[in-house]
């Protein structure tokens, strides 16, 4: 019998505050896009992931329409022979048989 004293008010006190938790719940719009808020995540990485991209093509094109990056003329001069830089259009052009 004493337990019940405890645990009415207890569970009464619970229950406002879960009243209050879907009172505020509603709102603060939370229910509203139930549907797209799941996939608006996703859709957020890949956003992100194709401006990444974007922006390390439009760096390695720019790199291409400069000539070829810096190289280390040291290693370029040994024996007195130039070697050519390794650029990725070079490989697939002119194939060395």
């Amino acid at each position: 019998m004493l337990s019940i004293f405890l645990l009415i008010p207890l569970s009464l006190m619970l229950f406002v505050v879960a009243i209050w938790a879907v009172r505020y719940a509603v709102k603060s719009n939370q229910f509203e896009d139930l549907d797209n808020a799941s996939q608006r995540i996703i859709l957020d990485d890949r956003q992100e992931r194709r401006q990444t991209m974007q922006a390390h093509e439009n760096a390695t094109s720019t790199k291409q329409a400069n000539g070829s990056t810096a190289t280390d003329t040291a290693g370029d001069k040994t024996n007195g022979t130039d070697t050519e830089s390794v650029n990725p259009s070079n490989i697939d052009s002119n194939p060395k048989i």
